[in-house]
């Protein structure tokens, strides 16, 4: 047991020095930021000055890409210490600060304001569960970590349980989290990338890719540390910039969440007017006839195929014969080339093309009201308060998955081992909520302000009058952006566009009307929360490799250059791997990052807990329940989660438990984790090593 206790005395000298590196830390810092501003002054004159756009997307790709590889060259180290935990003398304002850009993901920068977009209030759930989840961390696991000392999660696991498998278990757990995650933010860096640079997606991964590993690659936690607190002030300006950007276009009102009250108001009754327009009525019932031509489709893939391809080669070959135009035979051959390959591939694409025809046959193109909670109402008939019990369930039951999820995940903890005391580690937990709720308080409010001019600005005008933005994004990819005009009148309708809410930060700016110079800054500041959060990752899940399973399991005996190496080499193969099936585009960025949360929560979380509160608790107890949680989590998600029933060919009706959908599979692997937990470490024998530990890294701590 290692125990990382505060020394009985600290000399005068080392005290001194200690501040001195503070103060010119400060500085340091206070220049970045007065440079950053210079830079984005600079950019916005020389736009006006009539700069291509070409080469101001390029410098804001590069210039930042620059900055963290000199920072992460500046701090390249094989010290174990500085490589593991950043030789643990991160002050606690700027480790809260690496720790909000570390937990502010492409899902927080980019997902949540298009889900509360696309989803309305009803999204708020993922604000009170991640925050909320920052208190769980303050409460009940930072400090105790940090008392604790050492490198991982998996480190404390093994050494309070004083047995090997809580170790293996909590790798395992830690690596499928963490290359979960990963894929999400490379995925988003692909989105970035290819907006900015015009190159196709996968380009645009493997590019951004190189930003990831060049910090962490090279200085591993220091570099990832610092480079992260130059990441977070990118990423917090380039997201309220256009924020109050858009409030003072709207309102005249500087403060934005001063003026979203009205704002919402207008929003209401705009839709209330969509709701009764005929227009819109029309394309509903138009979208309806699509989804049920695609039901019928669906009975048999493979005889609709034969029929497709027959019918788009008859109009082919009419259009030959007939003399058609050289664009009527492209558009033919295009559809040519598009049919399915084969049944499987056809059902797919169909089962695709019809959820989104069912969704934009329903009232506002599938989108609740931007002000509504819950779905169904509880003053209705049976059928709208069942509906309505439902909505706030599963609303309920999401915000406990993402509060437990947020106290297990294992590279957010990881950063609690980084500061010099348990005091500041406590202290990063209280500056960590002040820079995410920062953003978070801002996302509804962008949400709204968006629906605003969305609303008003785009939907009603004619198709050959459209702002630019809906062309050049429906180019980057038809999935993120699409409009069809189905009813043939020549004028946009809500239910003739789709947008993809991964988008709706990266446009704010287009779809508001400012300068070139914000949408590149926006951009960066996507980039820098997507790399980021990459890097912790990364970081995490070589770490755990190298340290916990090699080191700890296979050569105790490895010195520590050999450790440093080899977690460089997993952390490039995890960050190829994770490369790779980002660019399989498997889902939207929230619905691959959601059920990380209830896996950690199922697992890590409850081994946390007892470990640093309970005595009794033992190696039995905590795999026990780790593999329970585990187990229990992973199936409910198997057989429920659309992605995955999709992915292993599940047919047929979902019966979800008390009708708690996928997402919120945590709230049966909790609790099936603390109750196995318990149950075997009572039925086994105790850990006498326990109560020493327990009561070591509970003592008042003396700072």
């Amino acid at each position: 047991m290692a125990i990382d206790s505060p020394p009985p005395g600290t000399d005068t000298n080392d005290l001194a020095r200690q501040q001195w590196q503070r103060h010119r830390v400060h500085w340091r810092f206070g220049l970045y930021v007065l440079a950053l501003l210079v830079f984005v002054g600079v950019m916005a004159v020389v736009e006006r000055l009539g700069l291509p756009r070409a080469w101001i997307a390029a410098v804001f790709l590069l210039a930042p890409v620059a900055l963290y590889a000199s920072v992460g060259l500046a701090c390249r180290t094989t010290n174990t210490a500085q490589y593991f935990v950043a030789g643990r003398s991160v002050p606690a304002i700027y480790n809260g600060m690496a720790i909000g850009a570390d937990w502010m993901s492409v899902a927080s920068f980019m997902g949540l304001a298009g889900l509360l977009y696309a989803n309305g209030y009803g999204g708020l759930a993922y604000v009170l569960g991640w925050t909320g989840g920052f208190c769980l961390v303050g409460l009940y696991v930072a400090p105790y970590l940090r008392k604790f000392g050492q490198y991982t999660i998996p480190d404390f696991l093994g050494e309070r349980y004083g047995s090997r498998l809580p170790r293996l278990i909590a790798v395992i757990v830690t690596v499928l989290c963490s290359l979960m995650y990963v894929v999400a933010q490379i995925y988003g860096v692909g989105l970035i990338t290819s907006r900015l640079t015009g190159f196709t997606f996968e380009i645009g991964v493997f590019l951004g890719l190189g930003g990831i590993l060049v910090c962490s690659f090279l200085g591993g936690m220091r570099a990832v540390t610092w480079t992260q607190v130059t990441q977070y002030v990118i990423l917090a300006v380039a997201f309220l910039v256009p924020v109050v950007w858009l409030s003072v276009k709207q309102t005249g009102i500087p403060l934005p969440h001063a003026a979203v009250g009205q704002q919402l108001k207008k929003v209401t009754a705009r839709e209330r007017e969509l709701l009764a327009d005929p227009r819109e009525q029309e394309v509903r019932a138009l979208f309806q006839q699509e989804t049920a031509r695609y039901n019928q489709m669906l009975r048999d893939p493979a005889q609709s195929l034969a029929q497709e391809r027959g019918q788009v080669q008859r109009q082919f070959s009419q259009a030959a014969r007939a003399g058609a135009t050289q664009r009527e035979v492209r558009a033919a051959e295009r559809a040519w080339h598009q049919l399915p390959k084969d049944a499987d591939a056809a059902r797919e694409t169909w089962t695709r093309a019809r959820d989104a025809a069912e969704d934009r046959s329903r009232p506002l193109a599938g989108m609740p009201p931007q002000a509504q909670l819950f779905a169904g109402d509880p003053n209705g008939d049976a059928q709208q308060r069942t509906t309505f019990d439902d909505s706030r369930l599963n609303f309920l039951a999401l915000v406990f998955c993402l509060m437990a999820g947020t106290a297990g995940l294992p590279h957010i903890l990881a950063r609690f081992y980084t500061t010099p005391t348990v005091r500041e580690a406590r202290q990063s937990v209280t500056w960590a909520v002040l820079f995410i709720v920062l953003i978070y308080i801002t996302a509804p409010t962008l949400a709204v302000l968006l629906k605003f001019e969305v609303l008003n600005s785009v939907v009603g005008l004619r198709f050959d009058q459209l702002p630019r933005w809906v062309t050049e994004w429906s180019k980057v990819d038809p999935l993120l952006l699409s409009v069809v005009d189905i009813n043939g009148d020549g004028v946009l309708q809500l239910g003739e566009m789709r947008i993809n809410g991964d988008i709706m930060v990266l446009a704010t700016p287009e779809i508001g009307g400012m300068p070139f110079v914000l949408s590149c800054l926006v951009a960066a500041g996507a980039l820098a929360a997507a790399l980021s959060t990459a890097d912790g990752l990364l970081l995490t899940t070589a770490n755990a490799l190298s340290h916990d399973l090699y080191f700890k399991i296979i050569d105790p005996g490895a010195p520590t250059n050999r450790r440093v190496t080899i977690s460089k080499v997993v952390l490039l193969v995890v960050a190829m791997l994770a490369a790779y099936i980002a660019t399989r585009k498997p889902a939207e960025i929230l619905l691959l990052v959601t059920p990380v949360f209830s896996v950690a929560a199922a697992t890590i979380f409850p081994a946390l807990v007892l470990g640093a509160f309970w005595k009794r608790a033992n190696a039995s107890g905590a795999s026990a329940g780790m593999l329970v949680g585990l187990a229990v989590t992973l199936y409910y998600l198997a057989t429920r989660h659309p992605s995955l029933r999709a992915l292993t060919l599940q047919t047929g009706p979902v019966e979800l438990w008390w009708g708690v959908q996928s997402a919120s599979a945590g709230v049966f692997g909790v609790p099936a984790a603390f109750l196995a937990n318990v149950m075997v470490s009572l039925i086994t024998r105790a850990n006498e090593n326990a109560v020493g530990f327990v009561d070591e890294i509970r003592m008042p701590d003396g700072e």
